[in-house]
This record gives structure tokens, C-alpha cells and sequence, in this order.
């Protein structure tokens, strides 16, 4: 995890994001422990409430589950759930607007294809 947090967004929601690409990269697999409210409100400097906010959020999401008097742990399928819902965000983000304006100014779709490619050879 990246040791500062910014203004960006609120600092609960990037715990959250820092703990999804943990676990989207690997780091933190399926069935194993996530850091603990303690461990996450020492490492940033920030009130444990904060930290618990974004742990709950993840639960609220059945990213991570809670076991009792032992911690929180990412749950099965919580990788694949967190790429299917990126890949919508990255569609929705970036894809759509790219062929609305693809389209505004008259550019079919194997025109977009073309430049993409065309970038993608030259890097």
C-alpha cells in the first residue's frame, strides 16, 4: 500500500480502493488476512474509525468477510468480482466516451481499432 493519502477523495474510500488493489495485484490473496482497523489507523495516521469505514465498505461489498475474534479476510471470488467491476468502470469511463466522440467526428469503428493499433505498435 502506498503510504500517504491525499484530498482527492474521502480517506475512507481510498483505504478501501488501497485493500481492492491489493487485491486485484495479488498481494493480498483470497482467504487471506487484510491489515486491521489498528494496523491501518497506525500506518496512515488516521483515527481507527476511519480505517473501520473503509474495512466496512468492503464488507458491505462481500469483498472481505469477518471472522470473530480473528480479523477480516478477502473472500472467494472477491479478485474476480473487483476485474469484472473495473473493467465495467474502465468501459464506462473511458471506452463509451471514446466512441461518442469517435462517432461525432465521423470515425467508424474499425478507424478507432486502426488507432489504437497503430498507437499501441509504436510504444
Amino acid at each position: 500500500m502506498k503510504p500517504t493519502l491525499d484530498e482527492s477523495q474521502p480517506i475512507f474510500q481510498q483505504i478501501a480502493v488501497m485493500i481492492m488493489d491489493e487485491i486485484i495485484d495479488g498481494r493480498i490473496k483470497e482467504g487471506e488476512q487484510v491489515p486491521s482497523t489498528n494496523e491501518l489507523s497506525r500506518f496512515f495516521n488516521i483515527n481507527p474509525a476511519t480505517a473501520r469505514k473503509g474495512l466496512q465498505a468492503l464488507v458491505d461489498k462481500e469483498i472481505i468477510f469477518k471472522q470473530r475474534g480473528v480479523g477480516m479476510f478477502v473472500s472467494t471470488g472477491a479478485k474476480e468480482k473487483l476485474l469484472l467491476e473495473r473493467k465495467q468502470q474502465f468501459y464506462e469511463d473511458y471506452v463509451a466516451p471514446l466512441l461518442k466522440e469517435a462517432k461525432r467526428i465521423h470515425l467508424n469503428e474499425e478507424m478507432v481499432i486502426e488507432l489504437i493499433k497503430r498507437k499501441n505498435d509504436s510504444n
